[in-house]
């Protein structure tokens, strides 16, 4: 099963986006996206809702609960 990081990698590449790009997206630092992507760190839920949001899915499914 994939991490959250995991899915917000390969969703964030499948839209083409670079991290920096997505955390300009996000309001947040390109240094969090990279520690997400990583499993360092978590996100907030209105980080995680904000990253669905951007990339046109839903938190479900970056989190690998939906299929």
């Amino acid at each position: 099963m994939s991490t959250f990081g995991e899915n917000l990698k390969k969703l964030r590449e499948k839209a083409g986006l670079t991290q920096s790009e997505l955390a300009s997206m996000c309001f947040v630092s390109s240094q969090m996206i990279c520690c997400i992507e990583g499993g360092s760190k978590q996100p907030s839920l209105n980080l995680a809702l904000g990253l669905a949001q951007v990339l046109g899915t839903d938190v479900e499914t970056i989190a690998g609960k939906k299929r």
